[in-house]
């Protein structure tokens, strides 16, 4: 793997709860290495006026609740954290230049930057204007920028962000993130595709009947009721989690492991999506007050900060054509929500079934003369959360005999647990921030991807379309069931169905 070069770690937004939660965390634990931890510094920047103790005495406070030695946390802290105040304004960038000249003149580091932004989303321009206008957009090493999803709030903001982050940084510098690209079964996507002939051979129009794609939440909007409510969860999730999952499961083969062989693949997968018709592709829908996971909740209106006639989406159900060679009439349903019955990010991938089924299946007579015979079909069930791995089910004969001469299938599955293999994976975070560091940008979303994204998804912003109500704790609208209306009886609830068995 490549090394991590002595650098400086900058991160806007240092006092908000990501750096707590997720990024404070990331970089320690990156360096655990003392070669490494020498050489590699965190600025924190924000508009609060914070000392470098201040900033390192939240920072221990992260670490502490995370189980690691306090003594060990005290000496990163002290030696590897900073704080500079960007002023009421939090345009001081003047000064943050300064400030980083002096630490990299201190510290002997040799000019390398990383610039995370940490951000409310409409400050993305104005801070990549900022970095631009100081000079800080080039160094004596490598210089790059993270921004932070959502990259825009539709088409034309993604196209004006572009040229604004454009105008002062190269597209190689820049680093799009969404975490979801950083879970260890979603980048191994890629490889038990090409790796392993016997699934890539069965990828395809001829052998698959459905994808289905589903990212399920049992929390609420919590305290991002304000937030939440100008975004919908089409922009919050759809344009950017799912369709990064959708990409990665139809894209071709790419020509090399090269980032950029990797991405142009998935830009092509987005070009070739046929948009979807909001009136009969589409279904929409807005949690009210249930139970979920045994607690009574709230419904969306009811949280803070929401509107009381709003009609924000908190669930969607998508139905995408991909009409290229290799899924030409295979369907991708997309569903993702707040407030269903349990926390779900599954990829269930349907196969073919038989033309005709010659055992008898649930204890039902089989007679292939005539109608009474499923085929049940074989299915690959992609769990990235919360129990990260892979199920194989297929049909084996049940002990005994019926009677009647016919044999009794039963479905069972092959597993593979990332757990149980391999122990704890790497948080999708360390994971990102080490690809930064190192300059690997096959994880992140290209500039051109983004709009090709927003692309897709404008009629549905735009359209006039109904929110139905559901029920906390519950798989969405009743209205859903028109959009799945071909798949077999009870598949509504086939797609989690690792979480529905307890697994």
């Amino acid at each position: 793997m490549p090394q991590i070069q002595p650098h400086l770690f900058v991160i806007f937004g240092a006092t908000g709860d990501l750096t707590k939660r997720k990024l404070i965390p990331a970089l320690y634990h990156l360096m655990q290495d003392e070669d490494v931890a020498r050489r590699c510094v965190v600025l924190g920047a924000a508009r609060s006026d914070w000392s470098d103790e201040q900033f390192r005495t939240s920072a221990q406070e992260a670490l502490r609740e995370k189980g690691y030695s306090e003594e060990a946390v005290s000496t990163w802290c002290t030696r590897n954290l900073f704080y500079q105040c960007l002023g009421d304004d939090g345009d001081d960038y003047a000064a943050l230049g300064d400030r980083i000249d002096q630490l990299e003149r201190h510290l002997d580091l040799p000019g390398n930057r990383a610039f995370y932004l940490s951000l409310p989303p409409s400050i993305y321009g104005p801070a990549v204007e900022g970095l631009g206008e100081a000079g800080l957009s080039e160094s004596p090493g490598w210089t790059r920028v993270v921004v932070e999803k959502p990259f825009g709030y539709d088409l034309p903001s993604a196209k004006k962000l572009n040229e604004t982050v454009h105008r002062h940084f190269d597209e190689d510098q820049v680093y799009r993130i969404d975490h979801y690209l950083g879970k260890e079964t979603v980048q191994n996507l890629m490889a038990f595709r090409f790796g392993n002939a016997i699934f890539e051979s069965l990828w395809n129009r001829e052998h698959i009947e459905r994808i289905e794609i589903t990212v399920a939440e049992g929390l609420g909007v919590g305290g991002r009721g304000g937030y939440y409510d100008q975004s919908g969860h089409v922009r919050d999730m759809v344009q950017n989690h799912l369709t990064q999952l959708l990409t990665l499961v139809a894209m071709e083969p790419p020509s090399s492991m090269d980032a950029n062989a990797i991405r142009q693949e998935k830009v092509k997968v987005l070009n070739a999506v046929q948009q979807p018709n909001p009136e009969t592709d589409v279904v929409f829908g807005q949690y009210q007050s249930g139970t979920v996971e045994g607690e009574s909740v709230s419904g969306y209106r009811e949280e803070p900060d929401v509107p009381d006639d709003s009609t924000t989406e908190t669930f969607a159900a998508l139905r995408l054509n991909i009409p290229n060679w290799r899924w030409q009439g295979v369907p991708f349903y997309l569903r993702t929500g707040k407030r269903l019955p349990t926390k779900l990010t599954q990829i269930a991938v349907r196969f073919e079934g038989a033309p005709v089924s010659l055992f008898q299946t649930d204890g039902q007579p089989c007679i292939p003369q005539g109608a009474d015979c499923e085929a049940r079909s074989n299915e690959l069930l992609i769990t990235l959360q919360p129990d990260e791995g892979f199920d194989l089910r297929f049909e084996v004969k049940a002990p005994g005999d019926n009677g009647n001469g016919t044999m009794n299938l039963e479905t069972q599955q092959l597993s593979f647990s990332y757990q149980d293999a391999f122990g704890p994976v790497p948080d999708a975070y360390e994971t990102l921030l080490r690809d930064i560091i190192v300059g690997d940008p096959t994880l992140f979303v290209r500039g051109d991807e983004v709009e090709a994204s927003w692309q897709l998804y404008s009629p549905l912003l735009d359209a006039e379309r109904p929110v139905h109500p559901y029920a906390a704790g519950t798989w969405g609208p009743e209205a859903v069931d028109r959009l799945l209306s071909n798949w077999t009886s009870g598949a509504r609830e086939r797609v989690p169905q690792r979480a529905a068995e307890g697994a």
